[in-house]
């Protein structure tokens, strides 16, 4: 099983020079952007939830065999909190019906603040469709706990491994999926700095005992500064190729 490797978002305007031709036009970008990546890891939606016509647009510009992850939006994971979830899960599970054929993990990424709570976590899960295959970002250490992991376990939900300032990198496989954040290797803040490959090697060997074990890994670059983010996908593709 062929891991998916590729970014945290696509339309970088740093990133003409690199992976964009110079004076490409904005609205090229994604359909650029799949002509190299498998992957996509769409952050736009935490901001501002798109209508499902805009869904089912990137449907029919990306390629065959592409998956878009997509963020789930900060007025249900920041807002909100998980509370009361049912109108925003509506509306999610909307917009992910139009990407079928080309969906990829749905991405929880919680508030810091918001410290352990259990049952809310579970409510919101088991009214989850199964089909979002959704992963959990915890930002509060309260959450990093055996009976969290086994929660997420029964409903499927696969925990976030992630790697960045601050952040603990503890290699937990939840569900049939592995999803990786790097925010980058910047000891002191987040997003910024360029992975070695000595590093990229470490993480392409830890992607290899997860494959190994038959689990479908996702890993998406989010340090986008300088097009740090687009080199280190493709360093680890390589490797990985290898």
């Amino acid at each position: 099983m062929m891991a998916r490797i590729g970014t945290s978002g696509w339309s970088y305007d740093h990133w003409q020079g690199g992976l964009y031709p110079p004076g490409l036009a904005p609205a090229a970008r994604l359909e650029r952007y799949g002509a190299e990546f498998d992957t996509v890891e769409l952050n736009a939606s935490f901001y501002r939830w798109p209508p499902p016509n805009r869904f089912s647009s990137w449907r029919e510009r990306l390629p065959p065999g592409f998956e878009m992850a997509v963020k789930a939006p900060r007025g249900l994971t920041h807002a909100k909190r998980l509370w009361e979830p049912e109108r925003w899960i509506e509306r999610v599970r909307a917009g992910l019906h139009e990407l079928d054929g080309r969906r990829g993990p749905l991405l929880v990424q919680l508030h810091p603040a918001m410290r352990r709570d259990d049952a809310r976590l579970d409510w919101f899960l088991g009214h989850l469709p199964s089909w979002t295959r959704p992963v959990v970002e915890f930002r509060h250490d309260s959450w990093i706990d055996e009976a969290v992991f086994q929660l997420l376990e029964r409903h499927g939900a696969a925990y976030c491994v992630m790697s960045g300032a601050g952040l603990p990198c503890i290699l937990r496989a939840t569900a049939a999926t592995v999803y990786v954040r790097l925010h980058g290797p910047d000891p002191d803040h987040l997003y910024r700095g360029s992975y070695s490959d000595a590093d990229l090697r470490w993480w392409s060997d830890r992607i290899r005992e997860w494959e190994a074990a038959g689990r479908a890994v996702y890993a998406f670059f989010n340090n986008d500064g300088e097009g740090h983010a687009v080199r280190n996908a493709r360093t680890l593709r390589y490797l990985l190729d290898s």
